[in-house]
């Protein structure tokens, strides 16, 4: 199984994957974006910033999840472009970015709604069952993915630590679902799984709060750095969906040794 054939096409796919999932970080597109280190402006987020953040986070992943569990699998009978999502969050983003902390309080469900909302039809064109509640945990689980800004991580990459991370409180949040057939915010699997998303999902958020107390132009620089934040999930959906499609069709643990190999030629 180790020596699995991957066609040109496959090994393109992959390859793509490899880059959007160890390699580009949203704090590198938001210091392009904004022309500022937004890791030093984060320093600067006072402690009531971060409980801010902490709550929105917190909100936005327990509205997200009922979501998550209760409607995905009932969104084929229409299907939104991924651009449509971006306008909408550009929006969303424009209008909170006039009222600071509390705006955020406001538009994060929003917003996270939106993204996995876009996630779902990524999984969907990529081959997945949304009716299977671990697919649509899959989705929120794209929330917790992304490159931390380190490298040389090959045994260990960013993108399979975080499944293997996430890989228990998945499984056990969908049999949660399955047996009781409703969303119980308080089970312990439930609460486990919104923590674990949420702490690496904080992390992007508090970025994106970070670059908006950037002077960028008001309300124009509110709605593209939430483009931004929509773009950035809808790269690590397709990225996501792509590798599992690849696993379902050679198997995990080959397309996993595939993928590390195109990791460390780069």
């Amino acid at each position: 199984m180790s020596q699995t054939f991957l066609s040109d096409s496959e090994q393109r796919v992959l390859r793509r994957a490899v880059s959007i999932l160890e390699r580009e970080s949203f704090v590198a597109k938001l210091t392009e974006l904004t022309g500022e280190p937004v890791t030093r402006i984060m320093k600067m987020l006072p402690k009531v910033a971060s409980n801010g953040i902490h709550r929105a986070v917190q909100t936005a992943l327990n509205q997200a999840l009922g979501v998550a569990l209760n409607g995905l699998d009932r969104e084929h009978a229409f299907e939104v472009a991924p651009w449509a999502f971006q306008a909408i969050s550009g929006i969303t983003g424009g209008a909170g970015g006039f009222f600071g902390m509390p705006g955020l309080l406001v538009e994060l469900p929003v917003t996270t709604i939106l993204i996995l909302r876009s996630v779902a039809t990524i999984a969907r064109r990529r081959g997945e069952d949304l009716s299977d509640p671990a697919v649509r945990l899959a989705c929120l689980e794209v929330l917790a993915l992304g490159p931390k800004g380190r490298r040389g991580l090959v045994a260990e990459t960013s993108y399979y630590a975080a499944r293997t991370f996430l890989a228990k409180t998945v499984s056990e949040a969908a049999a949660n679902f399955l047996e009781r057939g409703v969303t119980n915010t308080a089970a312990p699997a439930i609460v486990d799984l919104v923590s674990s998303v949420g702490a690496r999902f904080g992390t992007a958020v508090s970025e994106k709060t970070a670059a908006g107390a950037i002077p960028v132009i008001g309300a124009i620089g509110g709605a593209a750095i939430n483009l931004a934040f929509m773009n950035h999930f809808q790269k690590l959906a397709w990225a996501h969906f792509s590798v599992r499609w690849l696993e379902r069709k050679h198997g995990a643990d080959p397309i996993r040794q595939h993928y590390e190999r195109m990791l460390r030629r780069k």
